[in-house]
């Protein structure tokens, strides 16, 4: 019987080797497709230099604080620019596991329960890959350590050795390069500063939800109470707040993303703080003080003064660092310089309808703040814009570059790298699958023309046209349609144009027209249009 059991199994497994699971879709004729994270959207591992052993650090659930704390909280060095661990036997890198996809994908790849918290870049590989995308072939990432400037050097010569490994792994086709929020600023200073490989090796550059003025309301309140990557239950796993803010007190790329102090707002964002003190008379008051983006330092400055960070004992000073502050500002002059290369597009997808921090305010008038060192205590209250919950429309629109396209798509922050409109202006400008001519990616739909019929014939001395042309304008999914949509009766609508003669004795050319509109039906529009004009027969 067991000798039976064991031919039996021998033969399954035979019969499994012989089933060829199916072949995925691919698409020799596409270009390569490059994907650029933003601010911590890459795996990060830390090596220990003594023994080589490698751990996830960024992101993991289960031990997160510590780990973070340990490995990753760091300081700011202003002879190299670079921000170095706090851990003298650890070096930080980023994992390349397919092809760079695999640090921009799922950020803990170990987790089941909430995996949708720590997902990057997963719902846009896995529809690009339907499309014919090629992991290794035409499709790769690039994870970076997050916590440096964005024109860091080292980052810098990674990327230039990324753009000429994927230009030569696809047979010297030209790169499109996605990039998502902060990843914007980085391939803009790569290409301000490294302008001749970017034209050599890149096709299109399409930045999402890129904060190239800043992220004001978001980033203030950082440096004074520190930001949270997650919400709800998974908190409890993750970073806390003030861990996280003890480590980007001391990152370049986070006062890189402060309000471009000569960006000209049509909104100022404001620092404000409800202040205790003493009047003219003698009696205390209460003023609400504000500060624009180049006069808020100070406020920062004194906020942070007395910050330290516990590291193994040793009491740690973290002020608000004007080292990094002088970095910046040649940060910034890198990213106003820099301009699209001949015969390189450029495309600026970013989000809106969502209230999105901009000024930020602490203490109120029952509740002055009397100590600037108390701001981290205070909850801040946010005066919103529109934009993507993270960063305001006007500041990811203000690219400062030739754009071919900017569109507007609602969506939050990172949730817009998930919306179906995305991959439709992706698929779109990626030219992938069967090209449609009349898509619109601006407004998202795709019209088509369904019937035309012209006719013309002479009548006493009068030339009379008629024409009679219909349309099919296929919107995005019917579930946004509610039902009283449907059962609403055509919209009709005319016009009336004419034209009078040379003299009073000439007759006038007119023309008539009726447009009806009716209503959406399975995520189709039906228009009709019929005119008719008349003139004097030449």
């Amino acid at each position: 019987m067991a000798m039976l059991l064991e031919d039996i199994l021998q033969s399954v497994e035979i019969w499994l080797k012989l089933i060829k699971k199916p072949q995925p879709y691919v698409d020799p004729n596409l270009d390569p497709v490059l994907l650029v994270p933003g601010i911590a959207g890459s795996i990060l591992t830390a090596v220990d230099d003594q023994n080589g052993k490698e751990e996830r650090v960024w992101v993991r659930i289960l031990g997160a604080n510590y780990k973070f704390r340990t490995k990753l909280w760091s300081r700011f060095d202003p002879s190299t620019g670079k921000t170095e661990s706090l851990d003298p036997n650890t070096t930080i890198k980023v994992p390349g596991g397919r092809y760079g996809l695999g640090a921009i994908d799922v950020l803990d790849p170990d987790m089941i329960v909430g995996r949708d918290c720590v997902c990057y870049f997963h719902d846009m590989i896995v529809e690009m890959l339907k499309w014919g995308f090629q992991e290794g072939k035409t499709l790769f990432g690039f994870g970076y350590d997050f916590r440096q400037s964005n024109r860091l050097q080292e980052t810098m010569d990674r990327l230039a050795e990324k753009l000429e490994l994927v230009y030569e792994a696809s047979g010297g086709k030209k790169i499109n390069v996605i990039s998502h929020s902060m990843g914007g600023l980085l391939v803009k200073c790569f290409m301000g500063l490294h302008s001749d490989i970017f034209q050599k090796n890149v096709k299109n550059w399409i930045a999402i939800a890129a904060p190239f003025r800043g992220a004001p309301g978001y980033i203030a309140s950082t440096f004074l109470n520190g930001m949270s990557f997650v919400d709800g239950w998974e908190q409890n796993f993750f970073i806390s707040k003030w861990s996280m803010h003890q480590l980007l007190i001391e990152c370049p790329s986070i006062y890189e993303l402060m309000a471009c102090p000569h960006f000209h707002w049509q909104h100022i964002p404001l620092l404000e703080i409800w202040r205790e003190k003493e009047g003219c008379d003698g009696y205390p008051r209460t003023i609400l003080e504000s500060y624009r983006p180049g006069n808020c330092i100070d406020i920062f400055k004194e906020a942070l003064s007395g910050n330290t960070v516990d590291y193994n004992g040793e009491m740690i000073p973290l002020p608000f660092n004007l080292e990094i502050l002088k970095w910046v500002k040649e940060t910034q002059k890198v990213l106003s310089h820099a301009k699209v290369p001949s015969g390189v597009k450029f495309y600026n997808i970013y989000g809106i309808n969502l209230e999105t921090p901009h000024s930020v305010c602490y203490g109120s008038e029952e509740t002055p703040v009397t100590n600037i060192q108390d701001l981290r205590f205070f909850q801040p209250k946010y005066i919103c814009v529109d934009g993507d919950g993270t960063v305001p429309a006007e500041s990811a629109k203000a690219d400062g570059l030739h754009a071919e396209a900017r569109v507007a798509v609602p969506g939050e922050h990172r949730g817009i790298l998930c919306e179906p409109h995305v991959f439709r202006i992706l698929k779109h400008w990626l030219r992938a699958g069967e090209p449609d001519p009349f898509y619109n990616p601006i407004n998202d739909y795709v019209i088509l023309p369904t019937a035309f019929e012209m006719e013309s014939h002479h009548e006493k001395g009068l030339q009379v046209t008629s024409l009679k042309e219909e349309w099919e304008i296929v919107t995005k999914d019917q579930d946004d349609l509610d039902d009283t949509v449907s059962n609403r009766k055509p919209l009709v609508s005319s016009i009336s144009v004419s034209q009078g003669g040379s003299n009073k004795h000439s007759l006038r050319s007119e023309a008539h027209a009726t447009v009806i509109v009716h209503p959406q039906n399975e995520g189709k529009q039906h228009v009709e249009l019929n005119a008719i004009s008349v003139s004097v027969d030449a």
